[in-house]
């Protein structure tokens, strides 16, 4: 298994995350089915327990219908 670098990083991001989904009023669930990332997946990204590749982030920024630099705004 890969060291996460910058473990810090990924709670930050992990947090971030969750209040876009909020905002956007989506749940885990919703999300999950909008960018065909399992659920468990999502939860655990929000969790900062994984870090979680370009691919996998454009396709949550895409179900956020947000441009990957509004994606990580205020990060």
């Amino acid at each position: 298994m890969t060291k996460i670098r910058d473990p810090k990083l990924l709670q930050q991001f992990g947090k971030h995350l969750k209040e876009l989904r909020k905002q956007k009023g989506l749940s885990q669930e919703e999300l999950a089915n909008d960018s065909d990332i399992p659920i468990n997946q999502i939860g655990r990204i929000e969790r900062g327990e994984i870090n979680p590749s370009l691919s996998t982030l454009n396709s949550i920024a895409k179900a956020c219908r947000l441009s990957l630099s509004k994606f990580f705004e205020g990060l």
